[in-house]
């Protein structure tokens, strides 16, 4: 077989699906060099899957899937977690929160979908994803989680979780829950700063998952599924609010913790480990439909055989 076919030559298929923005007059897919550097740094191959009309419906035609990096994007449409009647806000609140937050507060129903079904297909199969800042949301919601639609509104105790005036700088501590992922991924350490571009979150945990971190007054940061989670029997399913990706000193692309790639770091391990699960599944596969199809050559042999003498 060609090794260019091969799906055993392969490398680790990862699929991201793209935002618009506006260039020039025109409508432009795009997705942060961040996110690609540190996939393709671990091994894998970005997919990007773009948000126009009808790709939700053709995602089986990005086969195989090995992973899924769920990340960017606009507020996710309310209807899809009963935001509508859960909000506290009212009619005007909602209106200023649109005028703050102009790039995010819009919606939009194709990258919705598309990421919906993607979240849906990779819990089906137990596909490893990773969610980050809006692709966490989505991973909430698919499990059948709620949302706040205003973190600064609906829970002011909190403190400022969007600085436009800071934008890459502004920093607000969580605390990291012990035994989880992200605990130990950043060393232990009770209590990290995080970036924030977000003025939405998580209000209702989906039950499947455990909280890994925590804003002030518990404010969900991090998550993700102990039952599937396992990187190196290609299991992983973690969803983060903040962006570590994004955290580095200023002017420099060094860290600000030795833990903040370990997140996309351990999802190309589940993501290998997957794609090996898969390929090693399939062969078996093979050989099994090998074996009937040479049972039943044999079986129309031996009559004939019998006639014969």
């Amino acid at each position: 077989m060609n090794s260019f076919c091969d799906q055993s030559q392969m490398l680790p298929r990862v699929l991201i699906v793209s935002r618009r923005t506006i260039r020039k007059n025109k409508f432009v897919d795009f997705v942060g060099e961040y996110h690609l550097d540190l996939i393709v740094a671990y091994g894998g191959v970005p997919i990007i899957v773009p948000r126009v009309s009808g790709v939700h419906s053709l995602l089986r035609g990005y086969e195989p899937i090995h992973g899924v990096l769920l990340c960017e994007g606009e507020d996710i449409d309310p209807s899809l977690y009963d935001g509508e009647t859960s909000s506290s806000l009212s009619p005007e609140e909602l209106e200023e929160v649109r005028l703050l937050h102009p790039g995010d507060a819009s919606v939009d129903h194709e990258k919705d979908f598309i990421e919906l079904s993607l979240a849906e297909l990779c819990l089906e199969r137990g596909t490893p994803i990773l969610g980050i800042c809006r692709g966490a949301q989505i991973l909430n919601v698919a499990c059948g989680g709620l949302l706040f639609r205003d973190v600064d509104k609906e829970l002011p105790e909190t403190g400022k979780h969007v600085d436009y005036e800071n934008y890459d700088g502004h920093r607000h501590p969580v605390w990291l829950v012990e035994n989880t992922p992200l605990y130990s991924w950043f060393g232990g350490s009770p209590e990290i700063s995080v970036n924030s571009y977000h003025h939405q979150g998580v209000k209702r945990l989906a039950e499947r998952f455990v909280a890994m971190g925590v804003a002030r007054e518990g404010l969900v940061e991090g998550f993700y599924d102990p039952n599937s989670y396992c990187p190196e029997e290609g299991k992983f399913t973690v969803g983060l609010q903040f962006h570590p990706e994004r955290m580095r000193r200023p002017g420099t692309d060094e860290f600000e913790y030795p833990g903040c790639p370990a997140a996309y770091q351990e999802f190309m391990n589940a993501v290998i480990a997957y794609k090996k699960k898969v390929n090693n599944s399939k062969k078996t596969v093979d050989r099994r439909k090998l074996n009937k199809a040479m049972e039943k050559k044999r079986n129309k042999i031996v009559p004939s055989l019998s006639i014969a003498n």
